[in-house]
């Protein structure tokens, strides 16, 4: 994990994943959102989009990926999540999801990171704003 202190405004870090049945399915079972739209073809063709597609919030547990992981990376304490919506994510499809630097609050050690999650053919699919704050050194 970089220290704080090196963290600069503008540096930012991604993690892609194609997004597979089994992990919408994992994902519903997890968290108990068995809607149709994500689990159920005959009833997602039905629907505005035609099929199922994964969760929306599947896709911001990527962006939670990189700040837990890749920057700041461990030891963060995520406090705020803004997100949009912006287009679905069907299965088999690949997205990387980006976060960047674009607010240091020193005094508290707090980090203010634009969020985004895009697919494979340039579509933005979430987008948002992410508050952290990081532990003091050797915490």
């Amino acid at each position: 994990m970089p220290a704080y202190e090196d963290i600069r405004i503008g540096d930012s870090a991604s993690f892609t994943k194609t997004v597979s049945e089994s992990d919408v399915y994992t994902f519903a079972g997890v968290t108990g959102d068995l809607n149709p739209a994500h689990i159920d073809e005959e009833y997602a063709k039905g629907t505005l989009f035609k099929g199922r597609i994964a969760h929306g919030v599947l896709g911001a547990g990527f962006i939670s990926a990189v700040l837990g992981t890749k920057l700041p990376g461990p030891g963060t304490i995520y406090l705020s999540q803004e997100l949009k919506f912006k287009a679905p994510v069907r299965f088999g499809e690949t997205v990387t999801a980006t976060c960047k630097v674009i607010e240091k609050v020193d005094a508290k050690r707090r980090l203010t990171l634009e969020t985004k999650v895009v697919k494979h053919d340039g579509t933005t699919v979430i987008e948002g704003m992410a508050v952290v704050m990081l532990p003091e050194k050797g915490q």
